[in-house]
């Protein structure tokens, strides 16, 4: 599965970016917010549906796929879906992470923490749901969740019409705009790495190329691909923009000045 000659040097600064957040057996995640912060402000009513909790989950999860990524790399292993599919799933994380934190004013960021959580637990409930599993004490479901969550929304004046989750393209679109990125090209590299991480074929005719071509059978050929590196950077690029803006808009959020 190695990719001879595949240039990694365009991953450096993500990778570098990601590097710095490796421990002694754990990524070092966000800090809670300072007292005092905007950020904290707006978690005080949401009690344990803080948006801060999804934003540092949604940041955490995005480095451990580039670092796994940069591993991959490290052990000479790339194949042509994989490096589409994990800086995918660094991509929405921190585009979610984005989103939560860019809402104008804190009754919008809160909202979207809201929806977030909501639609949080009702995948929660399908899975309960899937596996038999019924929380026992003083746990709740994943419904009884949603409908918590729905009457915290009404206290701090948000209706449960306005809890929708959005789409993720919706959601990356609006991140773009917030990191002063250009949208639809942010939304093509995830519909690519999209398309590569659900076994779609139509991204191996838009970004791979040809390495070599053989017969397979009588009137059939076979072709070898690997990566489109230009296409792929631009993905990279676009991951470690959001990166780069996440911590930027969160520690400005977080810290009391």
């Amino acid at each position: 599965m190695d990719s001879p000659g595949f240039d990694a040097r365009y991953l450096i600064p993500l990778f570098t970016a990601v590097e710095e957040l490796r421990g002694e057996g754990a990524y070092r995640t966000l800090p809670e917010p300072e007292s005092g912060s905007r950020l904290e402000q707006d978690d005080a009513p949401l009690g344990p549906y803080a948006g801060s909790i999804l934003i540092r989950s949604s940041h955490g999860a995005g480095v451990a796929h580039v670092d796994a990524l940069r591993r991959l790399i490290l052990a000479g292993e790339v194949d042509p879906q994989s490096p589409w599919t994990l800086l995918r799933g660094a991509l929405e994380n921190f585009a979610t992470g984005v989103w939560l934190l860019g809402g104008k004013s804190p009754s919008e960021r809160r909202r979207r923490a809201l929806a977030l959580w909501r639609e949080d637990m009702r995948n929660r409930q399908q899975h309960e749901d899937d596996t038999g599993h019924t929380p026992t004490g003083e746990g709740q479901t994943g419904n009884q969740r949603r409908a918590e969550i729905v009457q915290l929304a009404a206290t701090v004046g948000i209706s449960a019409g306005a809890l929708s989750a959005p789409k993720a393209n919706v959601l990356l679109e609006e991140a773009a705009r917030h990191a002063g990125m250009d949208p639809t090209q942010v939304r093509a590299s995830w519909r690519v790495a999209s398309g590569f991480a659900h076994g779609r074929y139509w991204p191996n005719l838009r970004a791979a190329q040809p390495r070599a071509a053989f017969i397979s059978r009588p009137g059939l050929h076979s072709v070898a691909l690997v990566i489109d590196e230009t296409q792929h950077r631009e993905l990279a690029e676009h991951t470690h923009a959001l990166l780069t803006h996440l911590h930027q808009r969160y520690r400005t959020g977080s810290s009391h000045s």
